[in-house]
């Protein structure tokens, strides 16, 4: 069983009050654990939303802001004014921020503190990265930088301030805004809307390092305008761009760019199913030199995996349905290929692994010869075979009857698993106690909506709903604990 502060730090991770984890935006169920932890101790549930949204342990903010606005509005004195004074550390982007007021105004709107928090939020940023968050967070969740400075109506703590406060309340640049050097990427951005040819625009956005964001739509056909921008954006968000960068005529064989990301490929590199993504993606419409660096570095991309040292036992469904959906928002990247992916990776980081399947016939389990050193078309062969049912209480009970060791069975199915005669919170809890390991289940949902196989009150239980980059490292985690 869980004690309060347990499920808060479960619900600031996971943004679900649950044992479950959702990939897309869900809304949050999490307001009656977090009204709990007010009334018990204000400032001490402040010190864990500070915590996990500074040091970066849940894969999103979004519960860390809503957890924020909840204390703001709802927790006593002093916990309000902490939460507001915290209000820069949780919420460090314009979107944070737009979040944290639409939060707030379902929890009892705008009130004084309200007012000179959002007020201070954007005095205390100094005048050059206010330009930036404001050109390029300008609107979210239905509100807008507008509506935050109209309701808030700061004074600007330097004229730089007033200057981008002004241009936000107008649209409009004055002379002194124009001249003004901590507004120059604001003035390039309103140049780049009269800017007579594709090579200005793109000197403009080296220049000043105009966000993608903030270009015009019309400039994004032209290759010297990806050129630019390409240079301000990070390998993470280059690969969901390259089918962009190709079409447009960047990218082309033997070209410099191609080259210059090839080269990239071969530096530090994202998660494996990031690398994944972007190749199967790209495969079939890229250019040869970038497709074969994006297969080596989706493999060189392994070593980038922190082992969760811990005995791991992934079992998938091999079912023809694995082969319909999409996996991370690519089309073509299905659940067969992510899970056996995911399977490749586990062999390939973790000392002590198995992989299996759930077959018919027999105990419905039967084992994969999945190895590290394996290509994954060679291991997306091995799992050609009859197919049973996704049962998860008969994986844990067959590891049970084989005395096989496991501290975390990971199973990767397309949408919910079917339960027989004993449910998997049985199975496990007998495991548990036959083995002596408070061995731990995690059931992948990758094209689900929704499901509920983990009990609430077991912290060893986890659900992810959907499935993309960001579920590996929440999988890791909860191993880990």
């Amino acid at each position: 069983m869980r004690n309060d502060w347990d499920r808060l730090d479960r619900f600031l991770v996971l943004g679900s009050e649950g044992n479950t984890y959702y990939t897309t935006d869900h809304g949050f169920d999490g307001s009656s654990i977090v009204s709990r932890c007010l009334a018990s101790d204000g400032l001490r549930t402040l010190h864990r939303i500070v915590d996990v949204s500074q040091t970066g342990r849940a894969p999103k903010n979004d519960p860390a802001i809503f957890s924020l606005a909840m204390a703001a509005k709802l927790g006593d004195e002093r916990t309000r004014r902490a939460a507001y004074l915290a209000l820069p550390t949780v919420c460090r982007t314009g979107s944070h921020l737009m979040a944290f007021a639409e939060h707030a105004q379902g929890f009892g709107g705008w009130g004084r503190g309200m007012r000179k928090a959002v007020g201070a939020w954007f005095n205390t940023q100094a005048p050059a990265e206010l330009a930036r968050q404001l050109a390029t967070h300008r609107s979210s969740v239905g509100w807008s930088q507008r509506d935050l400075l109209r309701l808030a109506h700061p004074r600007g703590a330097t004229t730089s301030h007033e200057l981008l406060f002004a241009w936000v309340a107008t649209g409009t640049l004055s002379d002194a805004a124009r001249a003004d050097a901590a507004l120059a990427l604001i003035v390039a951005i309103d140049e780049l809307r009269v800017t007579a040819d594709a090579p200005a625009c793109a000197a403009l956005v080296r220049e000043h390092r105009i966000p993608r964001e903030c270009v015009p739509s019309a400039w994004l056909e032209h290759p010297e305008v990806w050129d630019a921008l390409r240079a301000t954006l990070p390998l993470a968000a280059i690969l969901p761009e390259l089918t962009t960068m190709t079409r447009v005529g960047l990218l082309l064989p033997g070209a410099r760019a191609t080259t210059e990301i090839v080269q990239l490929l071969h530096g530090p590199l994202p998660h494996p199913i990031s690398i994944l993504a972007a190749l199967v993606a790209y495969r079939d419409r890229g250019v040869r030199e970038i497709v074969d660096a994006l297969e080596a570095a989706f493999y060189a991309s392994f070593a980038s995996v922190v082992a969760t040292d811990k005995r791991t036992l992934v079992a998938l469904d091999i079912s023809s349905s694995m082969d319909r959906g999409a996996v991370a928002n690519v089309e073509a990247m299905t659940p067969r290929i992510a899970s056996v992916a995911m399977a490749l990776v586990t062999a390939a980081t973790e000392a002590a692994h198995g992989s299996v399947a759930f077959t018919a016939g027999g105990s419905g389990i039967s084992q994969l010869p999945i190895a590290a050193t394996q290509r994954l078309a060679d291991a997306l062969a091995t799992v050609d075979r009859p197919t049973g049912t996704t049962d998860c209480a008969k994986l844990i009970s067959w590891a049970n009857q084989n005395r096989i060791e496991v501290d975390t069975f990971v199973v990767y199915t397309d949408t919910e698993t079917r339960t027989g005669f004993v449910h998997p919170t049985t199975a496990l809890r007998d495991y548990r106690n036959a083995r002596g390991i408070p061995a731990k289940l995690v059931v992948v949902g990758m094209t689900s909506t929704g499901f509920s196989i983990a009990d609430p009150d077991d912290a060893g239980m986890l659900d992810v709903v959907g499935f993309d980059a960001s579920a590996p490292p929440v999988i890791a985690d909860f191993a880990r604990a």
